[in-house]
């Protein structure tokens, strides 16, 4: 393939803006796909993906073009928008040399977008930027094309328009890629054999192991080489090469400026990973730079409802984690919720997704901790140490200083909303820095706030007050000392570790009254009266009592002196005390009540 007639490109555009339908008709204009067998989101394969709308998984694409006579392949990487996929978008960015900056006429530039442009950027990509959806009644386009001139401080004459549902611009914006997009570099001969490839996403299959998609930088791939993953340093035999067009379609070789599939077999989980550079077994190039092992933010312990089920939930947590670099699982036993496991995640929407996907496509039914994040504990001793689950939170006499990590927020939001959305981020214990005018009538807010607020429905509540129209994007910035404390609940005077959360002080009552309270209509009576109580800081902050379960012991008696059922009563009085003394009057919790209260975070 002569690689000055290659265009690889991506697709840079907040959730629902329009980029799966652009790659719709732009498959469609090159006949890519045939009309007849079109569908919705041809590019978003997973169930998840098409019923939300959002991309979850890269999928790479190979398109034929002809212009001027000349023919071209245009390679284009379909990326996640969301914050939490960041690291795998800024892999796919380094496989491509161009970017549609794509914004939605009807929404304006939005937060999320900035981030992954931010990326583009610093990758040294061009950038081509499109304004979409421009047949809808609602739209701005105008107004839009200006902000984008802005934001880029390019001529208005550089936007172009597109309508994904229409195709209305769809050619012109083809035969700009190919204008104003570079073709691939590559730094040995074009024929030579000296390989090395970027690996931007991989997926697994119990027939053939992990197939890794990749950007060939250098040199040529043929099926039976050898070539070594040059992080993991494993070493594999090459089964099969091809493209993607846009399912997997064989091929001899795969050369430099190409982007497509190698088969490698291996089946461990572990080896393959977003980032990591494939090459020749002896080969003089040098890793590529920017690799980075994605780490957990947020934690969550997962547990089957029925113990039954846990060698399925294990199997089906091996099957995501080869598949998905960035999910990390171990093994853990609780008192109350029998075995399971502690989950590492790079945000809530990832939480969701594997939890969601464990739920449909092994049909589990699980019970989901409230996720929590970690904490840095000093002691008074000066050791410090790492805590991922708040029922291994030290006791506070044995702290010297707690730190968190925080983020920093930018909002973009229409003026309207400002109070509201102020009020927010004061609850939230947010930060405000400064705020900017962006575009006509919206403003960005830049905010400081610890990750546990975020994680506290910030995002729901921000949605809220602002009717949909606010959008945020995140960046972790630094540890920062945390005023927190473990609420522990206890029911019958014993601590129950599953209900243990961490909260910020100023929060303990609220957090305490809350759980106290859903507790008290949930769970059973018992044989006996039964405290339930909150408790933080060595202090109970929140308590109810629940009445014993009657047992009509004087059902039998019709009539007769009333000291005969008062003598009974007290036979069961005592029974009951003496039941206490003997610690045979443990607390009964049945499992539904875990359940409802994993979900009462949800």
């Amino acid at each position: 393939m002569d690689i000055s007639r290659i265009r690889n490109f991506s697709i840079i555009a907040h959730i629902d803006h329009g980029k799966s339908t652009l790659a719709d008709r732009l498959l469609e204009i090159t006949g890519t796909i045939e009309k007849r067998k079109m569908q919705e989101q041809v590019l978003d394969s997973m169930e998840l993906e098409r019923e939300r709308g959002i991309t979850i998984k890269m999928q790479p694409v190979r398109m034929e073009y002809s212009l001027d006579g000349a023919d071209y392949v245009m390679n284009l990487i379909d990326t996640p928008g969301h914050i939490d996929f960041s690291y795998e978008v800024s892999r796919a960015l380094k496989a491509v040399e161009g970017s549609i900056l794509l914004v939605d006429a009807t929404q304006g530039v939005q937060a999320q977008t900035l981030t992954t442009l931010t990326m583009a950027r610093e990758s040294g990509l061009v950038i081509i930027p499109v304004v979409s959806k421009i047949d809808s009644p609602l739209a701005r386009t105008d107004e839009v094309k200006m902000e984008i001139a802005q934001l880029l401080n390019i001529d208005l004459d550089l936007i172009l328009g597109v309508s994904g549902k229409t195709g209305e611009g769809v050619p012109e914006l083809l035969r700009e890629l190919v204008r104003r997009v570079p073709a691939p570099k590559t730094e040995v001969a074009i024929d030579g054999k000296d390989f090395r490839s970027l690996v931007f996403d991989f997926q697994y299959s119990n027939h053939r192991g992990v197939t890794v998609y990749t950007r060939v930088m250098d040199g040529t791939v043929e099926k039976g080489d050898t070539l070594i993953f040059r992080v993991a340093n494993e070493t594999f035999i090459v089964n099969e090469v091809g493209i993607f067009s846009p399912d997997e379609m064989p091929r001899e070789a795969l050369s430099a400026g190409e982007i497509g599939y190698i088969v490698t077999g291996v089946k461990e989980p572990g080896i393959a990973s977003v980032g990591d550079t494939i090459t020749a077994l002896r080969s003089d190039l040098d890793p590529l730079h920017g690799y980075m092992k994605p780490a957990p933010v947020v934690w969550a312990s997962i547990y089957p409802e029925s113990q039954d089920d846990l060698t399925l939930l294990r199997q089906a947590l091996g099957r995501l984690s080869l598949s998905d670099s960035a999910f990390t699982y171990e093994e853990e036993s609780s008192g109350t919720l029998g075995r399971g496991f502690r989950c590492g995640f790079l945000g809530m929407l990832h939480l969701e997704i594997i939890t969601e996907r464990l739920r449909r496509e092994f049909n589990l039914n699980l019970v989901v901790t409230t996720p929590s994040i970690t904490y840095e504990v000093t002691f008074k001793n000066g050791k410090k140490v790492i805590v991922y689950s708040p029922p291994l939170f030290p006791d506070e006499g044995d702290i010297a200083k707690i730190e968190e990590p925080w983020v920093e927020l930018k909002i973009i939001t229409p003026n309207d909303y400002i109070g509201a959305l102020t009020q927010i981020i004061f609850e939230h214990e947010g930060v405000s820095d400064h705020m900017d005018t962006w575009g006509a009538g919206r403003t960005a807010i830049t905010v400081h706030m610890p990750l546990r607020e975020l994680m506290r429905n910030f995002f729901d509540n921000v949605k809220s007050v602002t009717s949909g129209y606010a959008s945020i994007s995140y960046q972790p910035t630094v540890m920062k000392v945390a005023d927190v404390a473990r609420l522990d609940i206890l029911i019958g005077e014993e601590v129950v570790p599953a209900f243990t959360r961490i909260v910020a002080r100023t929060k303990a009552y609220e957090e305490a009254e809350k759980v106290v309270e859903k507790l008290e209509q949930i769970l059973p009576k018992q044989m006996f009266v039964t405290k339930i109580q909150g408790k933080a800081g060595g202090r109970i902050l929140a308590s109810r009592t629940k009445a014993a379960l009657k047992k009509t012991v004087t059902a039998h008696l019709s009539g007769g002196d009333i000291s005969r059922k008062k003598k009974l009563w007290n036979i069961q009085k005592e029974g009951k005390k003496r039941m206490l003394e003997r610690g045979q009057g443990d607390i009964n919790i049945p499992q539904e009540v875990f359940v409802k209260m994993m979900r009462m975070g949800e």
